[in-house]
């Protein structure tokens, strides 16, 4: 690497509980909201090389988009990108000169595990450090959540921006009062060896499903309003359930989240995951539910550890690929 290039990475995330609720300002309807969350050891990587000159070039390496523009105006000016994620921050950071800005994802395409949300971190990491403007982690999270909105064009949840920046284990408190996350002391290696994760190979939009269920709740239908309440409490409780490492409760409470989740929205299961989260049941699998919207992607599968590796191989015989993974303990780190 150029020695006065930037390399910045940030990991992806598994959510528990508690998601959705954490889009503004559903929270604010649900007093003691809060949202879990785990780093996954599956990242996102963005590297800002300088270049003589002023062209900009922007590239995906696990997307295969790049793009250039011979100055930053010009990049100001287009009406649309191949790389969004990189234009968008490019022309909220201002950096002076020409450079390269590339960028990587370990996450499959679509896999809800929050891949763009981390690499907004990860490449918000990069260029503030890149163009030497101090941002705490706090002001980045804000940073990175309004301009994927911009990008996505529609409302953006907190919680995934939080592992990205910490790592480890969360809980996402939603308050009146501003936003805190608590780090959760569950030893790393029990969420590994009591969890599982697995891609259907089928991309879905997270913005648009989460979009369809936040108008619903703003237009009060009872049902939407009352499983989010219900939504809520669970996630409480799985909060006390892991700081009291009650994997038995933890277990039925991810069972009772995904029931809930799905008569939220008729589409946040498909027959893949219907068929994966059967096979994982009938080996030994605690509970599962889908990562992130839903509607394809990752399904997180809780296990007893001894029968890990038995719905692994189920589960990739019924056609799903595991993704393997560890609890990341730091988040973003920039080089």
């Amino acid at each position: 690497m150029d020695k006065h290039a930037v390399m910045a990475q940030a990991p992806c995330r598994a959510d528990l509980a508690g998601g959705t609720i954490d889009l503004w300002p559903l929270y604010l309807f649900h007093p003691g909201a809060v949202s879990l969350n785990f780093a996954l050891s599956i990242l996102t990587t963005c590297r800002i090389e300088p270049r003589t000159g002023r062209a900009i070039h922007l590239r995906s390496i696990d997307t295969g988009r790049e793009e250039r523009f011979a100055t930053f105006q010009e990049l100001s000016r287009a009406r649309s990108y191949r790389h969004p994620i990189g234009a968008y921050l490019v022309r909220y950071f201002e950096p002076q000169g020409g450079f390269l800005l590339e960028t990587h994802s370990q996450s499959p395409a679509g896999a809800g595990i929050s891949g763009s949300s981390a690499l907004m971190i990860a490449t918000s990491a990069a260029l503030a450090r890149f163009t030497g403007r101090r941002l705490g982690r706090e002001e980045m999270r804000v940073v990175a959540q309004n301009v994927e909105a911009q990008i996505i064009r529609v409302p953006t949840g907190c919680q995934d921006y939080y592992p990205a920046l910490y790592g480890g284990v969360s809980a996402i408190h939603l308050d009146p009062g501003g936003i805190r996350r608590e780090a959760l002391p569950v030893a790393p290696g029990e969420i590994a060896r009591r969890f599982l994760l697995a891609y259907t190979g089928a991309p879905r939009q997270s913005g648009i499903n989460n979009w369809e269920v936040f108008k619903r709740h703003i237009d009060q239908e009872k049902n939407v309003v009352r499983n989010f309440s219900r939504i809520a409490g669970i996630a409480a409780g799985m909060r006390e359930a892991l700081l009291k490492t009650d994997w038995t409760e933890v277990a039925r409470l991810l069972r009772e989240e995904w029931k809930l989740r799905r008569s939220n929205h008729p589409h946040i299961s498909t027959p893949l995951i219907d068929r994966l989260m059967t096979v994982a049941r009938k080996n030994g699998g605690l509970a599962a539910k889908v990562c992130g919207a839903g509607g394809g992607g990752c399904v997180v599968f809780m296990v007893e550890p001894e029968a890990r590796q038995r719905v692994a191989d189920a589960i990739a015989r019924a056609g799903g690929s595991m993704l393997p993974f560890k609890v990341s303990r730091s988040g973003v780190r920039i080089t």
